[in-house]
């Protein structure tokens, strides 16, 4: 049976009010990993710890990235005596309008509200000038492109950053261990452990903990020298190496390097090259506004021509055809492919 445990009497009748803003297409899985520790210590408590509210910009019912339609409380500007205050969305975040949103936020942040961010809501806090003198996160799909964006910002590629009064997540279910964070700087570890626990969460990650799998479990093979090479491939896909220089870097021969490919890859290097360059290219296009020439030069291509073919070739519909595909989704609705974050 659970079991409340009792609040630090430093705290005693505290209830920290967090505002959700949802923006069109959130995510949800990282809207419900960031609210349901909130619950869940409150359960574990017996005590009302947190309240929570939701918005959007119209007060009216949003639609999630997943398509579920969800109920909220209130627009933007009807934000108003939050503690915190955590912007949710997902994709296409950089196709909508978020005036109204940023001018909450900055009017939340001038009454002494924390802000934050889930998944691509980090987007919105840079846009509104929010994260400057700041450390922050963004899911690592969206990093290149929010950095391109806002050169100045100091922008992680950890789970989460809590820097002061912000405090951003690269989603998905990292939000859940930002959110335990924030409940054990609250209400000490005891009541964090026991959410922990209620969510089969197992242990609660640490800020600094890598977004993605390492390669080795990615790709399903174990060879160091392809790995190295591997790596080394996503380091460089503005400015690829030669076959024979990757070789070189692996301290072994061409056609060595080229058998470990085929053997354990099932394609040449120069293939799968090509292949991390054009998924690379295809989220640009996808997440960003980066014209598309500036797209093909971030990825290696020298001709425009060039990249329109190899992308044409691969994806089966031209790199400008992809961007009028994702303008026509944001607008009119659909999925424009799977919820990154």
């Amino acid at each position: 049976m659970l079991k409340p445990v009792s609040v630090p009497s430093t705290r005693p009748e505290n209830t920290r009010v967090i505002g959700f803003l949802l923006v069109p297409r959130f995510s949800m899985i990282a809207f419900t990993s960031a609210i349901e520790p909130l619950r869940l210590a409150n359960r574990v408590s017996g005590r009302t710890l947190y309240e929570w509210r939701l918005f959007s910009g119209d007060g009216g019912p949003i639609r999630a990235s997943n398509e579920v339609e969800i109920s909220v409380g209130g627009s933007y500007a009807d934000a108003r005596g939050l503690h915190t205050a955590i912007v949710c969305a997902g994709l296409d975040v950089q196709t909508f309008n978020h005036r109204d949103l940023m001018a909450s936020l900055r009017r939340l942040s001038s009454f002494g509200a924390a802000i934050g961010a889930v998944c691509t809501g980090t987007y919105v806090l840079a846009k509104a000038g929010l994260l400057d003198g700041y450390q922050s996160t963004i899911h690592w799909e969206n990093h290149s492109g929010l950095i391109s964006e806002f050169p100045h910002l100091d922008v992680s590629q950890e789970l989460f950053e809590i820097d002061r009064n912000r405090l951003t997540c690269a989603g998905g279910t990292a939000a859940v261990d930002m959110m335990l964070s924030v409940i054990t700087k609250d209400h000490g570890p005891e009541i964090a452990s026991l959410v922990t626990d209620q969510l089969i969460h197992h242990r609660i990650r640490e800020a600094g903990e890598r977004q993605r799998m390492d390669l080795r479990t990615r790709l399903g093979v174990a060879h160091p020298k392809l790995l190295y090479v591997v790596a080394l491939m996503e380091k460089t896909i503005e400015n690829p190496l030669s076959c024979a220089e990757l070789a070189a870097e692996a301290r072994c021969s061409t056609r060595q390097l080229e058998r470990l490919f085929c053997k354990y890859l099932g394609h040449s290097p120069t293939k799968h090259y090509l292949m991390i360059r054009l998924e690379y290219a295809r989220y640009l296009l996808k997440q960003t506004s980066i014209p598309i020439l500036s797209v093909a030069m971030a990825c290696g291509f020298l001709s425009a021509s060039h990249f329109s073919k190899s992308y044409n070739e691969y994806f089966g519909r031209t790199p400008s055809a992809e961007r009028r595909r994702t303008d026509y989704l944001a607008t009119f609705g659909g999925s424009a492919g799977a919820d990154a974050a």
